[in-house]
């Protein structure tokens, strides 16, 4: 084998290890799980520091939303459902739950989880009693 072929062979089994390395990085993307999700939307600023277990009022979601708080929801497991975009570049997601604001919600979509926390792509969502 002369130097010239030596360095090819080499190049191109380099070149397959890092294909084989990198395959399946590329295809190991974030797969969410589907599911139905019903709870209250409201304020996460106010979840948080007001400890709400249920929304204030229609009106006081509405007014932080308007401010840019996010919304999200509170399931009824207790669970904080943060959602998402699934398009890149993202966009938030109150101009789809302001109209629901202080109310419950049955949605279904796409949830995520990562470290503690839950994201939810909406599918669909409908006010329940």
């Amino acid at each position: 084998m002369t130097k010239n072929t030596g360095r090819s062979v080499l190049a191109a089994l380099c070149a397959t290890l890092s294909a084989l390395l990198v395959l399946p990085t590329l295809s190991a993307s974030a797969a969410g799980k589907k599911m139905t999700v019903t709870g209250d939307v409201l304020d996460s600023a106010c979840l948080f520091t007001q400890d709400l277990h249920k929304p204030i009022s229609n009106q006081c979601a509405l007014e932080c939303a308007a401010g840019g708080s996010p919304l999200v929801i509170l399931g009824r497991d207790g669970v904080v459902y943060w959602p998402i975009d699934n398009k890149i570049p993202a966009q938030g997601q109150n101009h789809r739950l302001i109209k629901f604001a202080g109310q419950s919600v049955k949605m279904s979509g796409e949830v995520f989880e990562r470290g503690g926390s839950r994201a939810i792509v909406i599918a669909t969502i409908e006010e329940t009693k």
